[in-house]
């Protein structure tokens, strides 16, 4: 089969999100497991487990929007298959949103409110909100099975051919509309209302604190404007394809272009994991000099590393005073 210059790009693409976010997450997932494993871990550092987990759902359901790319968009596997692959992709997708909102309350509260909030803390708060927003996005996306039922692989043409989760018939689009542009307002314009007003009143006090190394202040910023990027330039276009297609009654054409923006989100992640997480910066640190030095083995300075992240967090949280050690400690 021939793929036309669409598919062609869009396959590229896909390819290109998988081979860069899939080690990266890798890697972020080993620290954060290490982090979370230490006694008293802090709620932040379960919401960024959870959404390094989101992420690696995400790209390990690529592989079968890869094929459907390298199909030209046509869909030859079972269809349980593809209710599947679209109520775990979307779903990864939206748990990404609230999680991403968390973390950025984390912040927030964490400089605003340093003493109250580490009295507070408990690392069960950080599980609830986890489950809070997988539940809230696997729910929403059941839209997906329901719609499978009312037979939402539809034949393309004269040929014996069908999509997923594609072309629908005016039964499908009544329920898939309505819940899209549901989806829209709660999980998307919400937490990225919460992450908008919690990151900028992070960053306004980070900037302003005289004791604020000009390091972190970069960071900060960092984290804000990655985290921006990711509602605007990820999560924006699917959404507004959502505003579309609600107006117009059906799905506007553009939607497949709208996903691969969606699923970058994946590899733009452990940007944010990188300016969240003095142990991910860690780990990228050791996994870039594997990389130029493939003989060295890690086994040796594996137990020295984990040792020398829990002192520096510990000292810069006496240091600092601060309820988020990771991010305020070097």
């Amino acid at each position: 089969m021939r793929l036309d210059l669409h598919s062609s790009l869009i396959l590229t693409a896909y390819i290109i999100i998988f081979l860069t976010g899939l080690p990266a997450n890798l890697l972020a997932l080993r620290a954060f497991v290490e982090r979370v494993r230490q006694p008293q871990p802090a709620p932040v550092h379960i919401l960024l487990l959870s959404l390094t987990v989101a992420d690696l759902l995400l790209l390990l359901l690529l592989p079968f929007k890869i094929v459907e790319a390298a199909s030209n968009f046509r869909w030859y596997l079972p269809q349980v298959v593809c209710a599947l692959t679209g109520f775990g992709f979307y779903s990864s997708i939206y748990c990404s949103t609230w999680l991403l909102a968390g973390i950025s309350m984390e912040r927030y509260l964490g400089v605003a409110y340093p003493v109250q909030y580490k009295l507070a803390r408990r690392p069960v708060y950080g599980v609830i909100a986890a489950l809070v927003a997988w539940i809230m996005s696997f729910g929403h996306c059941t839209v997906v099975i329901v719609v499978q039922y009312l037979n939402a692989t539809q034949q393309v043409g004269s040929r014996n051919e069908i999509t997923c989760y594609e072309n629908f018939t005016q039964e499908q689009l009544d329920v898939v509309l309505p819940v899209r542009l549901e989806l829209c307002l709660v999980l998307f314009f919400i937490p990225m209302a919460v992450t908008i007003f919690c990151y900028w009143r992070f960053v306004w006090i980070m900037l302003t604190q005289p004791h604020v190394g000009t390091q972190r202040r970069r960071r900060a910023v960092g984290l804000a404007v990655v985290t921006l990027l990711n509602f605007l330039l990820c999560f924006g276009p699917y959404n507004f394809s959502h505003l579309v297609g609600f107006y117009f009654k059906e799905s506007p054409p553009w939607r497949v272009e709208a996903v691969v923006f969606s699923a970058l989100n994946a590899s733009l992640d452990p940007l944010l994991f990188y300016f969240s997480s003095a142990a991910v910066r860690r780990a990228f640190g050791k996994g870039l000099r594997l990389f130029r030095n493939p003989g060295s083995s890690p086994l040796g300075r594996e137990g020295k590393e984990t040792a020398e992240v829990t002192r520096g967090d510990r000292a810069g949280s006496r240091a600092e005073g601060m309820a988020t050690p990771d991010f305020m400690s070097d």
